[in-house]
């Protein structure tokens, strides 16, 4: 009989990281988007991934708000 392992889920990003950060490309505030688990620069128009809990600020990592 298999034994189905349930992985951990992935550690939560700490909203008060969000005081500190801001967007590498603007200067500007950032959002947070639990759902798509992403911190939103509007002025930029940028969404920088969170990967485990670890916001990735990269502008070559983030994703294009229009696409």
């Amino acid at each position: 009989m298999t034994e189905t392992v349930t992985p951990p889920p992935a550690p939560a990003f700490d909203r008060r990281m969000l005081e500190a950060l801001i967007c590498p490309a603007s200067q500007s505030t950032l959002e947070y988007d639990a759902e798509r688990q992403e911190l939103v620069s509007r002025a930029a128009e940028l969404a920088y991934p969170i990967r485990d809990g670890i916001p990735v600020m990269l502008v070559d990592e983030a994703r294009r708000l229009d696409d």
